[in-house]
């Protein structure tokens, strides 16, 4: 006998009990995306690198930066979600899935740029075999497979009564949600469990995301070149990755919300909230980047002064002003006024922001790379088809593999939802008695001016 409380949220089965012409049509096109990456992966793995644009002195071009750009949209989910988990932000509850699982899926691809940008995968074993602590680069193998591992547990946790509910409810792939339900019945006590083990990783995994894209950025900012030797890269990174991040959950929630008709769920109050903190961040980013710049200039050092002026009206002029515009112009004309058109402001800044951040990213590799300190020629460095083979099939493989979880697992939590309801009026009850005064006692300051008369 179906649960009518599960039956009452039955549209969130939808993506997984029905499959449509535009399901087929969206993984043929990026299954398209996929061949060119691979044909351009297996070009570069026949003839090396020298297919690619990279060449000395720019030895790093768009691999490394979609590698820290993707492995910034990871903090979207883990970071995001675990905050407003641990502050128990009630509206949380149906966006949460979706951020976690861009978490694990953006991480496998940014982990992979790294084997791409090698040239040569089996290198990656020499990490393994002679890696030593003493390099930052080590340190980021440490911190991304730690992030991946914690990220992968973070997602599962809350997924297991769904797979249970998956189990009960569908007759195909039961063998799949049994296994993975792992004998979940719904009691109390599995409840109080999992409750205390959510909790626990969402405080495991806050400092963890904070240390992955701080240890990138040391990877930049512990060498001696100028415009990456700075002190600030460790909180700059995290604040772009937290920046990027939050923009990449709301593109996903609109997607989502369109394709699959969750209006009832993903209502224009989550985007609101969304919107402020993408504005916070935005500020905060502009902080850091004006602090960045700024004191570059009054340093005035002949070597920082050519990438300096190369950005702002050199040769790097395009791309340095479209990532301001992006990034600051426009999200702030579109969200300082969230109260009218809240979801197609947020959708419109948010496309701006992971846009303008990968630009970012190209912004601080390939300007400081192109002006060498050693007596080489100035770089000019062009991508070949091969890097933007690459950089579509990275793009839409991590698209398919969240496109094929979201039919295979409920991508709104259905026992959160559930629990939000039972529980929802009875917390904001005790937590407005815990912040006003009670009306049978009278307040301390009446009771002070009463003394004082």
């Amino acid at each position: 006998m179906s649960d009518p409380t599960v039956e009452r949220d039955a549209a969130l089965f939808a993506p997984i009990e029905r499959t449509g012409w535009g399901f087929y049509l969206t993984v043929g096109v990026l299954g398209l995306a996929i061949l060119w990456g691979a044909a351009a992966y297996w070009t570069q793995f026949d003839q090396g690198l020298g297919v690619t644009g990279l060449h000395q002195p720019v030895s790093w071009g768009f691999y490394v930066t979609n590698f820290v750009f993707f492995i910034g949209i990871s903090h979207a989910g883990t970071l995001i979600s675990a905050i407003l988990r641990l502050s128990k932000a009630e509206w949380r509850r149906p966006i949460t899935r979706m951020a976690e699982v861009i978490t694990v899926m953006v991480l496998f691809i940014g982990a992979g740029q790294i084997l791409v940008d090698l040239g040569r995968p089996d290198r990656l074993l020499n990490v393994i075999r002679y890696g030593r602590y003493q390099s930052p680069l080590l340190w980021d193998a440490t911190s991304i497979s730690a992030y991946l591992t914690a990220s992968t547990f973070y997602l599962y946790l809350p997924l297991i009564p769904d797979l249970a509910i998956l189990r009960d409810r569908l007759g195909k792939r039961r063998f799949l949600y049994a296994v993975l339900a792992m004998g979940w019945t719904g009691t109390e006590r599995q409840h109080k469990i999992l409750n205390r083990a959510i909790a626990t990783m969402a405080v495991l995994v806050i400092p963890i995301a904070v240390s992955v894209h701080t240890v990138v950025s040391f990877v930049f900012s512990m060498t001696i070149q100028p415009g990456w030797h700075s002190t600030i890269f460790g909180p700059y990174f995290v604040v772009g990755a937290i920046f990027s991040g939050i923009a990449a959950i709301i593109v996903a929630m609109a997607i989502i919300r369109r394709i699959y008709h969750f209006e009832a769920y993903l209502k224009p109050i989550h985007f609101r909230y969304l919107g402020q903190l993408l504005l916070v961040m935005t500020l905060l980013w502009f902080y850091f980047t004006f602090a960045e710049y700024l004191t570059a200039y009054y340093g005035n050092e002949p070597e920082e002064m050519k990438i300096f002026w190369a950005k702002f009206t050199g040769r790097f002029w395009p791309i340095f002003w479209a990532m301001l515009v992006l990034n600051v112009v426009v999200p702030i004309a579109c969200l300082v006024r969230l109260r009218h058109h809240a979801i197609g402001k947020t959708v419109v800044a948010s496309v701006a922001v992971v846009i303008g951040m990968w630009l970012e990213r190209l912004n601080i590799i390939v300007p400081t790379l192109s002006n060498p300190r050693l007596p080489f020629p100035e770089g000019q460095y062009w991508p070949t088809w091969v890097e933007w083979g690459e950089t579509a099939g990275s793009l839409g493989l991590f698209i398919l593999l969240y496109v094929l979880f979201v039919k295979l697992f409920p991508i709104i939590s259905i026992w959160e939802i559930k629990e939000g309801r039972e529980v929802g009026l009875k917390e904001v009850e005790e937590r407005l008695r815990t912040y006003l005064p009670d009306e049978t006692e009278p307040e301390p300051a009446r009771d002070r001016a009463k003394v004082l008369t």
